[in-house]
């Protein structure tokens, strides 16, 4: 038997690292009928959302009707299983609890299966939870303003560390406290692989050898500005955008554009303190090529822009892409076609290209009064165009 389900927890207490997110769950189902008709659990794959909709409906003695959204990709089939089991009333308990589980499945463009989603909330005589490993796609703004939003947080390596040593101990298997720090670790707040790679390694003997693969992360950039925004400052946020696949200037673009749509007065101006840092210290570091200080450009982006507000700002907030990486592109077009000229006028006057770059205001005025020097140079129509710019 796995070993995530044999040691799946039973009650709400034996829920580790996520009581805030058990609390509001809890919450929205004891007060069902004085809100929302659903509530989205969002958060990474293995940090309990399913587990807590099973224990709660066993808590409270409910039925939990579960369904997975990628079986239930089109209109016909959710009025075909769904509706009916929102209208039903449970044959076993009092009381029942609708779970979509994975609601990433459903498309807005399989044939209406969101839009019916969505249609079903509301005529909903039950609580309805739904898991959701990123819920912030554009596709599901709607669904967003139906449901009360839970995040389920990775949880930490001390926390899987502890349960593993639980399940080892139950199992009667030893395995060295080195080791599965690391295997903690390198699960990256995936609690269920963690506990997967457990039982796997306590089948050989010969643990200590294998080089454990650090878990493939890697977190988009728009979670990654909610994480800092959102989010209270935390340990976790100092290698936040480590995960994300992007030079550390694009970064600071996105949370130039972006640092204003969450902060405002005292808060921006300290957030924007945060960001010149970050610059100041680049500049330094590659300058004196203090490499070891590189590790300060992702604290100030991270935990400092992130302290700078007192309160996270509530809802959703949609991030914008960075004006200025398209100014810059812009500007490096129009650098491009300025060098090309220049080449060509150095090469054809017998000077270097340094010497037309710097001349190259006076030359502009000679080569755009002159339509057979342009020709002689052979410039083509977006060198030309520029010269008029």
């Amino acid at each position: 038997m796995p070993w995530t389900e044999k040691y799946r927890p039973k009650s709400l207490e034996e829920i580790k690292g996520q009581d805030e997110a058990v609390f509001k769950v809890k919450n929205f189902i004891e007060n069902f009928g004085k809100g929302k008709k659903a509530l989205i659990l969002y958060g990474p794959p293995g940090t309990g959302k399913t587990t807590v909709a099973y224990v709660i409906a066993k808590k409270i003695n409910s039925e939990l009707f579960e369904l997975n959204a990628s079986d239930l990709r089109n209109k016909e089939m959710l009025l075909k299983v769904l509706r009916p089991a929102i209208e039903q009333k449970s044959l076993k308990e009092e009381n029942k609890i609708i779970l979509i589980d994975e609601v990433d499945g459903i498309s807005e463009t399989d044939y209406g299966g969101l839009s019916e989603l969505l249609s079903l909330i509301d005529s909903s005589s039950y609580p309805m939870l739904i898991t959701a490993n990123d819920i912030w796609d554009r596709k599901f703004s709607q669904l967003r303003k139906k449901c009360e939003l839970v995040q389920f947080k990775e949880i930490g390596y001390s926390v899987i560390k502890g349960i593993a040593f639980d399940i080892l101990r139950k199992e009667g298997l030893f395995i060295e406290n080195d080791f599965v720090t690391e295997l903690a670790i390198k699960a990256k707040g995936d609690l269920r692989a963690a506990i997967n790679d457990l039982q796997t390694l306590s089948k050989t003997k010969e643990y200590l050898s294998i080089d454990l693969d650090e878990r493939n992360k890697e977190v988009d950039i728009f979670n990654s500005l909610r994480k800092v925004f959102k989010e209270k400052p935390s340990n976790e946020l100092l290698s936040i955008f480590d995960s994300v696949n992007m030079p550390i200037d694009d970064i600071m673009l996105w949370l130039e554009e972006n640092i204003p749509a969450e902060y405002s007065g005292e808060e921006l101006a300290r957030a924007y303190e945060m960001l010149s840092k970050t610059d100041v210290f680049k500049g330094r570091i590659y300058k004196q090529q203090y490499w070891r200080f590189l590790v300060y450009e992702n604290i100030f982006l991270s935990y400092g822009i992130s302290c700078s507000k007192k309160n996270p700002k509530s809802g959703f907030t949609s991030y914008k892409k960075p004006t200025r990486i398209l100014q810059i592109w812009l500007n490096n077009q129009k650098t491009a076609k300025k060098k090309s000229i220049c080449e060509k006028y150095a090469h054809y006057v017998h000077v270097s290209q340094k010497r037309a770059m710097n001349e190259f205001r006076t030359i502009k005025q000679i080569l755009k009064s002159n339509l057979n020097i342009q020709k002689e140079l052979k410039l083509d129509e977006e060198e030309i165009d520029y010269l008029n710019t």
